[in-house]
């Protein structure tokens, strides 16, 4: 069983034990896909079972015509953009990603606060 550190904050839960909103799934696919973080540590943040954001994301990939990388291939690419020197576009580039990655993360937790919020009432 897996044990709760102080500052985590607990998902909601609408319908039982690991049955979460289509917002939140959606939010957590997009998190994965735009994030720098990997999957595994993603489903941790969140909570969830890594092998469901797995197939999360595949189906997600599927509905959207978007390839799928062959396993190892995301590992070997994201090891080899850390050795090349970074110029300033990269950068910018990089930084506008942190950015939409951290406003999503923000809109999550914005409605876990307003999930709980209602619950208190």
């Amino acid at each position: 069983m897996r044990e709760n550190h102080p500052n985590e904050v607990t998902i909601p839960q609408t319908k039982g034990r690991g049955q979460y909103t289509q917002d939140f799934k959606d939010s957590a696919v997009q998190l994965a896909i735009n994030g720098d973080k990997s999957v595994l540590q993603i489903s941790e943040d969140l909570g969830v079972n890594s092998k469901t954001l797995y197939s999360r994301i595949r189906v997600y990939k599927q509905k959207n015509n978007i390839p799928i990388a062959p396993r190892g291939y995301a590992t070997s690419i994201s090891k080899q953009q850390n050795l090349t020197k970074e110029t300033k576009e990269d950068e910018l580039n990089r930084l506008r990603k942190e950015n939409r990655l951290l406003k999503q993360e923000r809109e999550i937790l914005k409605k876990v606060a307003a999930y709980f919020a209602k619950e208190t009432l």
